[in-house]
């Protein structure tokens, strides 16, 4: 069942994914070349906690007997797609890219959204897959409207990224959100319009298009949670938390500043 947020339920989405967005804001603008990844991740930790909210990334499992993820964000750089766990090693440089990903739940609430940041100057090609993968999430989230269908939202983002030369990672997918970090319904960033779950006022629906600037295949790491694309080409990341309603999608995860 897709949760249908009421009234108090979207009030308390706004304010948690404002948060969330002025938190992922802020660590964007700490990201530079020198800075380490850990470094990083423990200055968002306390932006987070300045807010009164808590990181809902930290100690998160997918399964039983899964190791706890360690970081508070996830912080993925050059081919890293997803999940990457902040390290004192792992500098930013000049021409890197760097994926923030920032979930915080905030008075039962959770606000959910990513970007992926340049670092410095970058090529050309890496240039163009940040663009085109920014302008894929708002494809989709123009999709987002009530009486369509997931699968909409889907085609959009895959035949605009696929049409730019790019692929779309597969085994990843955007969700809704509410309560918990990921509630009912998944949302594959590929798929065939018409098909999946009709779009119903109140639901909030974390759409997020990982591109790869390479195959579409991707690979998990030693530490069992940094998801990297599987030729080791760059991946971008970009996330928000939409609302849907009668007037068209609502995008919550706009800072305060």
């Amino acid at each position: 069942m897709i949760p249908i947020k009421n009234k108090e339920g979207i009030a308390g989405m706004r304010d948690a994914c404002r948060v969330a967005a002025d938190v992922l804001a802020k660590m964007r603008a700490l990201a530079a070349p020198g800075i380490s990844t850990y470094d990083l991740d423990q200055e968002a930790k306390k932006l987070i906690e300045g807010y009164g909210a808590r990181s809902a990334c930290f100690n998160y499992r997918t399964s039983r007997g899964q190791r706890a993820y360690p970081a508070y964000t996830c912080i993925s750089v050059n081919e890293e797609v997803v999940h990457g766990i902040g390290s004192i090693k792992r500098i930013l440089r000049p021409g890197d890219i760097v994926s923030l990903d920032v979930v915080v739940e905030y008075r039962g609430w959770i606000g959910d959204n990513a970007t992926t940041a340049r670092i410095g100057a970058t090529a050309p090609e890496v240039d163009r897959l940040l663009k085109i993968t920014e302008a894929a999430l708002y494809h989709g989230i123009e999709c987002a409207k009530v009486g369509n269908r997931i699968g909409d939202i889907s085609h959009a983002i895959q035949t605009f990224v696929e049409g730019n030369g790019f692929s779309v990672v597969r085994d990843m997918v955007g969700h809704g959100v509410g309560r918990s970090m990921h509630e009912e319904p998944q949302i594959p960033n590929f798929g065939r319009k018409g098909t999946g779950e009709k779009i119903r006022p109140g639901m909030t629906l974390a759409i997020e298009p990982m591109v790869n600037m390479g195959v579409h295949r991707i690979e998990t790491l030693s530490d069992g949670w940094t998801i990297v694309a599987a030729d080791r080409k760059p991946s971008a990341h970009f996330e928000h938390t939409v609302l849907t309603t009668e007037t068209g999608p609502e995008i919550l995860t706009i800072p305060t500043a």
